[in-house]
């Protein structure tokens, strides 16, 4: 199948065997503007000059990138460099904002359009954290984020989503100025095994001793949040109050096309909190048929269209035994990465297949972990990406830019 983007590279590593690219995210900036993140670490990370993060995936850290465009994503200029990593970037006010982590939550502001960032405020520092670049939701003059505290109870993944909610117009780099939920422990509320094969492989080495990354499979979680609205009245889950929002999650079990969902409610008060969706039927609703929901997913809702669109990692092999994997592929047979996929919905729970972003051509030249913006009658997608130098398939050493020209076309 011919891949319905076309593809650019933004950034390329200077070191692909000691320098990785992760975490993309992209959002609208002032005037036409369009800004860019994503955050670079590995051994050879302290060749970079400038901040690095004090917890990151390598010893030295993550350094975080900003780069902007002013001619809708053809070509970039870096702008800052900040010592975080995971982040989102987001437009809020009359701001710009990053919102990351170093261990501690941080977040870092501009006020001239991408131009200059502040240095990292710390939002909350009595927690780990985690996230990648997830959806961020705009209602009622307020923005309302997920991010995960890391629990430290069992291995891999291990955290529980937490959802933030600020005033657009406040300063966000102010503590104050948030509500956060209580984290939501899945861990201790959902059964493990259970009848939906999850975990699907042991939560142990299935082979060790390869070149590359053992067959490993971590305990059973959630991962990677997005917050989602639902905008239809006639949908099951729709709030008259529109004061719920939906958390889509990546679900950890060793099988593909698995997600996990729930919910998180704004009282009246303003305080947050999250629970568990309940069906019409009154069974518990968590995990649910998602379209690469093993891997880190980004969708958004588009109000032209009125659909909301996909960008997801495609399984082709999770069920191949993983002794039977080539050298370079990396972890499970689920953990496929050099498929991009898109797709879109009438309610955000039933997808249908709009076309593949980007097929690489081996498996170490990935392209996953993707973030999507809506631009005009275009949709761009932002990618953690590799080629025959890439370091491994989780360890790329490029960004690319993938450009859906008319978009909408795709719906049937």
């Amino acid at each position: 199948m011919k891949p319905i983007a076309e593809e650019s590279v933004l950034f390329r590593s200077p070191n692909p065997a000691g320098i990785y690219c992760y975490t993309p995210s992209l959002c609208h900036a002032f005037n036409g503007r369009i800004a860019a993140s994503f955050d670079l670490s590995g051994p050879a990370i302290t060749e970079l000059e400038g901040p690095h993060s004090d917890s990151g995936d390598a010893a030295g850290g993550n350094q975080l990138q900003i780069h902007l465009s002013d001619d809708h994503g053809r070509s970039w200029r870096r702008t800052a460099v900040l010592p975080m990593l995971h982040a989102t970037i987001f437009r809020a006010g009359k701001a710009l904002y990053v919102i990351g982590h170093s261990g501690r939550l941080l977040i870092s502001r501009s006020d001239d359009n991408g131009e200059h960032w502040s240095s990292p405020a710390i939002l909350e520092s009595e927690h780990q954290w985690h996230q990648s670049a997830g959806r961020i939701d705009h209602r009622h003059g307020k923005v309302y984020v997920a991010y995960e505290q890391r629990l430290g109870n069992r291995n891999w993944p291990d955290v529980a989503p937490v959802l933030l909610a600020a005033c657009e117009d406040a300063d966000l780099t102010d503590p104050a100025n948030w509500t956060f939920s209580e984290p939501l422990d899945i861990n201790r509320q959902i059964r493990f095994p259970n009848d939906l094969g999850v975990p699907f492989f042991p939560n142990a080495d299935l082979v060790p001793g390869r070149r590359n990354d053992p067959r490993w499979c971590g305990a059973p979680g959630i991962l990677e949040t997005s917050v989602v609205r639902i905008y239809d009245s006639d949908h099951l889950f729709y709030d008259p109050a529109d004061r719920t929002v939906l958390l889509f999650m990546r679900a950890h079990t060793g099988s593909s096309n698995l997600a996990a969902v729930l919910k998180g409610v704004e009282n009246e008060d303003g305080s947050l909190k999250l629970d568990y969706i309940t069906t019409p039927g009154g069974a518990r609703f968590f995990y649910i048929p998602f379209p690469g929901g093993q891997m880190k997913f980004h969708l958004d809702y588009d109000p032209v269209s009125k659909l909301y669109w996909l960008v997801s990692s495609q399984a082709t092999d999770s069920f191949t035994r993983p002794e039977r994997l080539s050298d370079e592929r990396f972890n499970l047979p689920n953990n496929e990465r050099n498929r991009l996929q898109l797709s879109f919905s009438r309610n955000g729970f039933d997808w249908c297949f709009a076309g593949m972003i980007a097929i690489g051509h081996r498996d170490k030249a990935s392209r996953h972990y993707a973030s999507l913006l809506i631009d005009g009658d275009d949709l761009l997608v932002l990618s953690r990406s590799g080629d025959d130098e890439a370091a491994s398939p989780h360890n790329g050493n490029l960004i690319t830019l993938h450009r859906v020209a008319d978009f909408r076309s795709l719906v049937y």
